[in-house]
């Protein structure tokens, strides 16, 4: 009968001998019902065992011995009881006289039980399931958080349950029960709660594709009621556990419910956080209202042939269209849940039925909403506002509704009418279908002419993408939205153009640009609407070679991004409470910013590839980019891609391309210059670059306009030296009057620079000008009268050497005594930077002469306390004549200056004096280990000391007073009196 038994044996491995398993079959209307294996492996899966025996009897059902089922043979219980009278006698008697009662269990029943036997025909299909394996297998890999693939095997149990649902097995939502316990007993849930944070990306989208198939198990349309009221049980439950994810993935934030209304009862003032949360489950929860009896409903879905040429198209719910062909009128998403759930459910038909009179609804919207806008266009355009009419986008939507659409109608494209009844997976299959799958299979009987699923799938993923739709609230549900447009527009790019393709194109491109605030291509739309720069650009490349100006228009009126204009219009006021209420500068919570930017930033930068060589269509691109465009660092990529595709090798350079990538670089010079970037630097000397190949006049005319562009240090240190290398003359290939032209801007701007900000430009100035004797006395004198009040020493040091170094010793001179001036070197500073700038000083003015060094001396012991750095000058000045050296390398015949005179003799008691006081502040913190570094100090004081004429005498009665002072430190003054006496 129902029933197969038999033994199988697993041959011997290297380390495992042979094994021999028992195993037992039930089966029903060829599917397994009940498995029994003697090897105990557990799984969700049948063990290797069950399948080889399942096989064998598929392969050689010659050698299965059949039996027919007991209930067959009464006479075989007669000659059992006869065999086996002392065993089964009494039972055997027992249930004779069962029989003979009426009242017994036994008669209350049509026929008898038999074990071998199959289930009636009307028995709803089940096939074996292990239920304690489904619930460990769902566990362990929660468990494993996402790690070794879990998320792969959680998402193929998903694929599983929808592989039931389309087998009809009632299994499917008896093992998705048991994996949302599992869900909803994950630890995760309640740490994350309790710590705010929020749920990863991949476990947030398990959670999204567990309440899209509990809304197909509920809208099964063959389900009995009693089995849904129990369901609807189970999602309370779990929906009022305080730890069931949210809908919208953040915390707090609604959307509406199924039928696109607020909840009963909830008015305009209502505070939202008083409405019960929409979980995961809530929209299954819903569903549960929902029913399949409604004639319409029925007639669409069981006839190709179901059409009323009596209908009546001015009403808002016909049941018709101009074609007679039905509509369907329900809430989108709510709609679409429908043909999800017949797909899922093994009716690829009737979802195809009920598609593609969705469709033709959404069309015949459009159309309408296209004539209400224009009745309306004057008033609404003046008043520069709109409202969002879809407070919940279809795209990003968690029931997916554009998806189901196109993948039901894709799913027909690419299976012959026989094989309609069953399909492979579409999902998995999408992937690896390149477009020569797809073909225009015969127009459907409620299709226009020439029209095909594919052109009907390419027009509904159109439709949605380009739907006007308010950006939702929350990281997760942003995120959502870019994800599933890209995903969508990923499919449609497998989709070869062909003519009738493109006639949708352009169609749907015409319809957006003017059904107003149904659109988000629209002339006027919300501020907070979800940008359509992702979408534009697809339709762009897509529309260019077939038809450019409708390509460019399109794309053109995609590149706004109105959240980031603060005069942007605010939208109606009147929306619905339950979005959030509009705070005038919102955008900070859009998430997705950053993203939503680099698309705009793509979208330019196709156009801007595509209008090359086009002059109008460039300057049009370039003032779109300029207007809508508000980040730097993208205007920047921008330029440079500018300039990429305009200097391309194997060309010669576009020139108006090239001024382009100028003229954005500018724009990108004047939004940095006051703000902290980066880049800067990187920016200053790419534009440099580029105005260079656009050709003198551009440099020109950025060294007039500099200060709007740079700061005083880059225009001189980086922009004017830049111009006026060797590398820039020979690139623009110069003669000696243009290249003069080029000098004098420069010159001009480094006066100017140095003005304003004389500390870091008076070198590149004075450098710059130095072949214009005019100029270089200007730049010279600017730094005379900033020398006292706006410089440090150090600018002061380092143009007095560049002056040395250019055959100006007088105004070096001039300059270093300027930086003594604003220099303090304390006793201790032995190491100070400006030590060295101190004794080229002084070797500058002792090679001038006596008179120079006269009058540097006394700034030296103004500004230096340093003993060493002192005696140090001193020596270098006794060893040879002041101006010894003079200009023609002739030597002088001066004589050495004296010690008693002035200026050395000031110079000497400064050292000396510098000397006594820098020991005294060395031993008021003393420590042993610096004793002896201390006594090799006092032996460069005594050469000091004896440089004096009574220096001998000083020296002793310095040490003696040492003595007295420091007694206390005996071993010090030990080492003292044993090195001096």
């Amino acid at each position: 009968g129902f029933h197969l038994s038999g033994t199988v044996t697993e041959p011997a491995m290297q380390s495992e001998p042979e094994t021999v398993c028992n195993v037992a079959i039930s089966f029903d209307r060829c599917k397994i019902t009940s498995v029994t294996c003697s090897c105990g492996n557990k799984d969700i899966f049948y063990c290797a065992h069950v399948v080889a025996l399942s096989l064998y009897r598929i392969r050689k059902p010659d050698q299965v011995k059949l039996h027919l089922p007991i209930s067959e043979t009464l006479k075989f219980v007669q000659y059992l009881i006869t065999v086996h009278h002392t065993e089964v006698l009494p039972t055997a008697q027992k249930l004779a006289d069962e029989i003979l009662s009426q009242n017994s269990e036994i008669n209350q029943v049509h026929g008898a039980p038999d074990p071998t036997a199959g289930a009636s025909i009307d028995d709803e299909n089940c096939w074996h399931l292990d239920e304690e394996q489904v619930q460990e297998q769902v566990k362990l890999f929660l468990s494993q958080g996402g790690y070794h693939g879990s998320g792969k095997q959680l998402n193929l149990l998903f694929a599983k349950v929808r592989e039931m649902l389309k087998m009809r097995d009632s299994n499917g939502a008896r093992m998705l029960t048991l994996i949302t316990e599992q869900f909803m007993a994950d630890p995760r849930l309640s740490l994350w709660r309790q710590q705010g944070t929020a749920m990863t990306d991949k476990y947030r989208q398990l959670w999204d594709e567990l309440g899209a198939l509990w809304m197909c198990i509920v809208l099964n349309p063959h389900c009995k009621l009693e089995q849904k009221a129990s369901w609807l049980k189970q999602l309370k439950k779990w929906n009022s556990v305080d730890v069931c994810p949210w809908e919208d993935g953040n915390h707090g934030n609604e959307l509406p419910n199924l039928t696109n209304a607020l909840p009963q009862g909830a008015n305009a003032n209502q505070d939202s956080s008083n409405r019960p949360h929409r979980t995961v489950f809530t929209r299954a929860i819903e569903a549960c209202d929902l029913h399949w009896q409604d004639s319409h409903l029925q007639h669409i879905i069981s006839s190709d042939l179901y059409t009323n040429y009596c209908y009546h198209d001015d009403t808002e719910n016909s049941l018709f269209d101009s074609h007679g062909w039905p509509l369907w009128h329900e809430h989108v998403p709510t709609a679409c849940a429908r043909v999800d759930a017949l797909r899922s459910h093994g009716y690829p038909r009737e979802a195809l039925r009920l598609a593609i009179a969705i469709v033709n609804t959404l069309r015949r919207q459009q159309q309408k909403q296209l004539e209400m806008f224009r009745a309306q266009k004057k008033e609404l355009l003046h008043r520069g506002v709109t409202s969002i009419t879809n407070l919940e986008g279809w795209v990003g939507h968690p029931l997916d509704p554009i998806g189901t659409l196109f993948s039901s109608l894709m799913e027909a494209c690419r299976v012959d009418d026989e094989s309609f009844h069953g399909f492979s997976d579409f999902t998995e299959n999408m992937g690896q279908c390149k477009s020569l799958d797809y073909q225009h299979l015969p127009a459907h009987k409620f299709l226009e002419e020439g029209e095909s699923y594919l052109t009907l799938a390419v027009e509904v993923a159109l439709i949605g993408l380009g739907q006007q739709r308010i950006m939702p609230d929350g990281l997760y549900a942003q995120e959502k939205v870019c994800r599933n447009e890209e995903q969508l527009i990923s499919k449609l790019q497998e989709i070869e153009l062909d003519d009738t393709l493109v006639k949708i194109f352009r169609k749907q491109a015409v319809f957006l640009l003017e059904a107003g605030p149904y659109s988000g291509l629209g002339e006027v739309v919300h501020r907070e609407s979800v940008p359509m720069h992702t979408f534009a650009k697809y339709l762009f490349t897509s529309l260019l070679p077939h038809d450019a100006e409708l390509a460019y228009k399109t794309a053109l009126r995609a590149m706004r991004l109105l959240v980031l204009e603060s005069t942007a219009p605010s939208g109606d006021m009147s929306r619905p409470h339950h979005i959030a209420s509009v705070v005038p500068n919102r955008y900070p919570r859009w998430f997705t910013l950053s993203h939503i930017e680099s698309q705009q930033c793509e979208l330019a930068s196709t156009m801007l590839t595509a209008a090359k060589g086009d002059v109008r269509r460039l300057e049009t691109v370039l003032e779109s980019i300029q207007k809508n465009i508000h980040s730097s660092s993208h205007i920047f990529k921008l330029a440079q891609d500018a300039f990429k595709i305009a200097t391309l090798m194997d060309s010669l350079p576009d020139i108006t391309l090239l001024k382009v990538s100028l003229e954005l670089g500018l724009q990108v010079m004047r939004m940095t210059l006051s703000t902290l970037n980066w880049r800067r630097r990187e920016m200053v000397r790419w534009l440099v670059t580029c105005a260079t190949e656009v050709g003198v006049y551009a440099l020109d005319s950025i060294m007039q306009n500099w200060f709007t562009l740079f700061t005083p240090t880059e225009a001189t240190s980086i922009v004017a030296t830049t111009v006026m290398s060797n590398s820039t003359i020979v690139r623009l290939h110069l003669d000696c009057h243009q290249q003069e032209k080029l000098a004098g801007s420069a010159r001009t701007l480094a006066l100017q620079c140095a003005m304003k900000d004389p500390q870091n430009c008076a070198l590149s100035a004075l450098t710059l000008c130095e072949k214009d004797h005019i100029a270089f006395e200007t730049a010279y004198q600017i730094v005379l009268d900033a020398a006292t009040t706006g410089m440090s020493y150090s600018q002061l040091f380092t143009i007095a050497r560049y002056m040395e170094h250019r055959g100006y010793p007088m105004r070096a001179y001039k300059l270093a005594t300027l930086a003594m001036t604003h220099l303090n070197l304390s006793y201790n500073q032995d190491t100070h930077p400006a030590i060295n700038d101190v004794l080229w000083a002084c070797a500058l003015s002792h090679s001038l002469g006596k008179n120079e060094l006269a009058a540097i001396i006394p700034l030296v012991v103004k500004s230096v306390k340093c003993a060493t750095v002192l005696s140090d000058i001193l020596r270098r000045c006794t060893l040879t004549t002041p101006g010894m050296v003079g200009l023609h390398g002739r030597r002088n015949s001066g004589k050495l200056m004296s010690l008693d005179k002035a200026p050395l003799r000031q110079l000497l008691d400064a050292t000396i004096g510098a000397y006594i006081n820098t020991t005294h502040s060395r031993l008021t913190h003393i420590s042993p280990r610096h004793y002896s570094e201390f006594i090799e100090f006092l032996s460069k004081a005594r050469e000091t000391f004896l440089m004096a004429h009574d220096g001998h005498i000083q020296f002793t009665q310095f040490i003696d007073n040492l003595k007295q002072i420091y007694k206390g430190k005996k071993k010090l003054m030990m080492l003292v009196r044993e090195r001096f006496g």
